[in-house]
Order: structure tokens, then sequence, then C-alpha cells
């Protein structure tokens, strides 16, 4: 089988590309964003002309932590939702049957009863500093359920939770919480602070999931047979959350973090900095009914993700 896989250079993507590679079934096509701009509708429609794949994965996006969200809105909704269209409408003219696409938790309402289940996707207003990303990923979804709708094709969503681990971005304002966390308490560590300050209360909860639990869970989404996959889901509620479905404090997290880096200095919070949406857990029971359930402890992801900071730190190949 011929899968492309768009993104294979973030973080899930690479996660995803490195299970495809230790599979002998598989010939993988990727392309760089130099290679092939993802939000030019010509160069797309040639690329699948040309290629012609059994299948896809839609694992690129623009993302970014709270701060890249606030400040950047119009690049998120504009260049995440050229994204989905072109991939998604071109891989369905080239006649691609089979298409996974990646989304985000943030497309569920602020006020969502916790845990998210599936069905509160669109019952209620959207967490205003990440709305724009958001409505593009939302609009993902409905993208791949019209085209199953309208055309019969085999196109499906996967909202992964909170990610994080090898390949994550660790740039000091626009990473996401746990990276940027790894990285304060690191520096924190060399330069001998005597305490680490992190943003807001410290109270918002929070589920992170090791990347390559999230490649895993969805190459097994992407595998399943359509009568399992559509005896769990509708043509108007065809997405699955992955998730682990625990979460915890960002203060506990911080103090995760602060053990598997070594830093022994004390932890303070700052109120004055935006804390988010107060909880944000997946309800995770569809994919468990359908045998998947992720398996690597969120101390232990953390350890082996800060060593992979530290090797990719000293090599000089940092995402900063």
């Amino acid at each position: 089988m011929r899968i492309f896989l768009a993104g294979h250079r973030g973080m899930v993507g690479g996660a995803i590309l490195r299970r495809l590679g230790a599979t002998a079934d598989s010939d993988v096509i990727t392309r760089t964003s130099a290679e092939l701009d993802l939000r030019d509708q010509s160069r797309v429609r040639a690329f699948f002309q040309k290629e012609r794949p059994d299948a896809v994965i839609l694992a690129a996006a623009k993302v970014g932590g709270i701060h890249a969200n606030n400040t950047y809105p119009a690049d998120f909704i504009y260049e995440n939702l050229m994204i989905e269209c072109n991939v998604i409408h071109q891989a369905f003219a080239a006649g691609v049957g089979r298409l996974l696409q990646l989304g985000s938790s943030c497309i569920y309402p602020k006020a969502a009863p916790q845990p998210m289940a599936e069905d509160a996707l669109l019952t209620g207003p959207l967490e205003p500093t990440n709305e724009p990303y958001a409505i593009a990923k939302i609009a993902g979804i409905k993208l791949c359920e019209s085209y199953n709708r309208q055309h019969g094709v085999d196109y499906r969503s996967v909202m992964p939770t909170n990610l994080y681990g090898p390949g994550d971005n660790f740039h000091p304002e626009n990473s996401h919480v746990l990276p940027a966390l790894i990285r304060r308490f690191h520096e924190a560590k060399e330069q001998g602070a005597p305490a680490v300050t992190i943003w807001g209360s410290g109270t918002p909860r929070r589920e992170f999931l090791h990347v390559d639990d999230m490649a895993e869970a969805s190459l097994f989404v992407m595998d399943l047979p359509r009568a399992v996959y559509d005896r769990e889901t509708d043509p108007m509620l065809s997405h699955i959350n992955v998730g682990t479905g625990s979460d915890v404090t960002i203060l506990e997290l911080a103090r995760i973090v602060a053990q598997a880096v070594g830093f022994e200095g004390e932890i303070h919070t700052d109120p004055s900095k935006p804390d988010g949406t107060m909880r944000k857990l997946m309800n995770v029971d569809r994919l468990s009914r359908l045998g998947w359930q992720a398996s690597i402890a969120l101390g232990d992801g953390i350890g082996t993700t800060y060593q992979w900071f530290l090797d990719q730190q000293d090599a000089g190949t940092l995402r900063l």
C-alpha cells in the first residue's frame, strides 16, 4: 500500500513515520514543505494526480500554544483551512478512498462536560484563546464527514489530547505547555535559579499523551475494518478521541517535570497570566471499546522526552 504521510517532519508525523518504517507492507510517500506547499491548491493537485497514493494520513498543521494562538490567529485559521481543503479534496479527486485526518481536543466547547465525549462537538462556545485553530480543525472533521456522505469514501478523523515526546517544539514562547516546562526547568537547573514561575494559577487540569502512543492509535484506527469503525461512529459524528483518560493539574505537571529534569528549587505560579480552559479531559470510551488503550505512563514519557531534549541539544538539532 502506498501511503502519503503529510507532515512527516512534525512531532506526530515523525512518530507515525517511525512506526510505518517498522512494517514491511507500506510504501510511504513524503514531501517537505519546501517540496510541496500544502497551502497551494495547484501544487497539491499536481502532486496527487502524479503520485495517486492508496491512502493518506494528514498530520500536517500549523500548531502552537496559547501565546502563539493569541498572537497569530489569522495564520492559524487560514493555513490550517487551506491544508485541510487542499489535501482532502485533491485526495478525493485522485481517487484516494482512505484518509485519516488528525485534529485536536480544542474542537470541544470551553464548558463541555468532563470528560469530553465526541458528541460534545458544536454544543457551545469555544475557548477564545484558540478559537481560530479550533474552527479550522472542526472544518476538517466536517470535510471528511461530508465527502463520506456524498461520495462514499472512507475518511476518518482522530482527535488527540495534548501530545508530547520526541520531535516536539521547545521554543520559549510558541511551544506547548509540557515542552515549555521542560526547557524552563532545564535552564533554571543549568543557571542555578532558586525558583521557576509557571503561567497561570497552576490549577487547570490537562491530559497528556505520548506521541508514540498517538502514532500507534492513529494506525490502529486507520486499519480498522470499515464495519467495525462504523459500528462506533455515524455519518454525522465520525471522529474518535485519543487520550489516556486521566489528567493532572499544571502545578502537578510542573513538579513531575522538575523531578525528571533534576531541578530542586521552588515552583511559583503567576495568576496574572491566562489559565485557558480549566479542564480538558478526553472521554476515550469509544476507542477503548474498539480495542486500544495508551501504554506509556506520564512520568516515564517525560523522562525519555527530557533525555531526547538533551541529546538533540548536544547535537545542535533541537527545534527552538
